[in-house]
């Protein structure tokens, strides 16, 4: 499927629209895979520890945990990127987000941060990189960074598993028509949070991140997604939505109508109301009548469609 795609440097991508990815990942639906690990050690321990690194953390929630099992001071991760030397793609420059491989891995006596982050990217590479997944980027038009940068989005944003598929045909159907992805879960990223409702306020934050302000896809991955996102995304379903929203679990909607999703919309606004009062607390509702919950939970595309911008070069990350 050409579309013209520009280079990673102006492509642009809808709220939930429209890229393909192809990846052979080892991480089994919802759970993280045990991998081999890297000699790291001499071969005296023969109990490792484990390190699990579940689907759709982010970087920085795996530099935690990578410091917790190696009982590190917190930040200590973080601070040894720089010489790690992680293979990273060009594209990358330096940000491992996307390339920290969901899987369960031993650690040994001798693991250092930079040996597990390494070990973490080694094994990306090796299933990103593979002919299956490089064939599903180029039949599409893309690259690999950008194909796992949209399977990122696809973790963050579908309710369930089978709902993935759906989302990623979103996210294309949405950059074929020029439109922004408009994903809530960019802005979660761009403000460090997880929630299931977007304001207004929020769809105004300066960031390269706010894929509602700026047009196609973000600038890195939003977080390490799993083997069946990748999957979804390089071999979605047909179908001609461009919005969608979760009601209530179980219950995605999605639709190529901006009216019913203005009505999905509003019965999601309802449906959290009516939670909030049953606990007891102020209803939680969206601040614009397109506005919809996603994050990890649930997914939305909103806004009406809206012609291509510009290219926009980032001057800021999160």
């Amino acid at each position: 499927m050409q579309m013209n795609t520009p280079p990673r440097s102006t492509i642009r991508l809808t709220r939930r629209g429209k890229l393909v990815l192809v990846v052979t990942c080892a991480v089994v639906a919802g759970t993280a895979v045990a991998v081999p690990l890297l000699n790291l050690t001499s071969g005296g321990d023969t109990k490792p520890r484990t390190l699990v690194i579940p689907e759709g953390w982010r970087a920085s929630q795996v530099y935690d945990a990578v410091d917790k099992v190696l009982a590190l001071p917190a930040g200590s991760t973080l601070k040894s990127l720089g010489k790690a030397g992680l293979k990273l793609p060009s594209d990358a420059e330096g940000n491992p987000e996307g390339y920290l491989f969901p899987a369960t891995y031993p650690v040994r006596d001798k693991a250092t941060p930079q040996s597990l982050l390494q070990y973490m990217v080694d094994t990306a590479n090796q299933r990103f990189n593979g002919a299956p997944l490089a064939a599903g980027a180029q039949r599409n038009a893309m690259n690999v960074y950008q194909a796992v940068t949209i399977a990122s989005i696809v973790q963050a944003e579908a309710a369930s598993k089978d709902d993935m598929g759906k989302v990623a045909r979103v996210i294309f159907n949405r950059l074929a028509r020029g439109m922004p992805l408009q994903m809530d879960s960019t802005i979660n990223y761009a403000l460090n949070r997880n929630t299931l409702t977007t304001s207004t306020d929020d769809t105004r934050v300066e960031s390269p991140y706010n894929s509602y302000q700026r047009m196609g896809l973000p600038p890195t991955p939003i977080d390490n997604p799993g083997e069946q996102a990748m999957r979804a995304t390089i071999n979605p379903p047909p179908g001609d939505w461009l919005y969608f929203v979760t009601v209530k679990p179980g219950d995605t909607r999605f639709t190529a109508d901006y009216a019913e999703h203005e009505r999905n919309v509003a019965e999601f606004n309802e449906q959290q109301r009516t939670r909030a009062s049953q606990q007891n607390q102020s209803p939680q509702q969206s601040q614009s009548p397109q506005q919809s919950g996603t994050s990890q939970q649930s997914g939305s595309s909103q806004g009406e469609p809206s012609p291509a911008q510009e290219p926009w070069t980032p001057r800021s990350s999160t």
